[in-house]
């Protein structure tokens, strides 16, 4: 009989924090930018606003070649802050 070694189901913020990890795909004055399984992350490199700073990343997307502004969006405060999540 062989054993077998299952990984435990990863929920959406472990996937996040998990690909957080992984090197930067750019960065621009306000954000660190990250391709995750969830979508392309721009991580605020301030201190986590009142209100999700969406129009900003958006803009500053543009500089990278990122045409965010028709993307779904949603935000996950993780070990690295503010995390905004642009996917399709």
């Amino acid at each position: 009989m062989t054993s077998t070694t299952t990984r435990p189901k990863l929920n959406s913020s472990s996937l996040l924090e998990e690909a957080l990890n992984q090197p930067l795909i750019g960065e621009t004055d306000n954000f660190d930018w990250n391709a995750t399984p969830l979508g392309i992350a721009a991580i605020y490199k301030g201190n986590s606003p009142s209100k999700p700073p969406y129009e900003q990343a958006i803009k500053e997307g543009e500089a990278l070649s990122m045409d965010l502004s028709r993307e779904e969006k949603e935000f996950y405060i993780t070990q690295k802050g503010l995390a905004l999540i642009f996917y399709s």
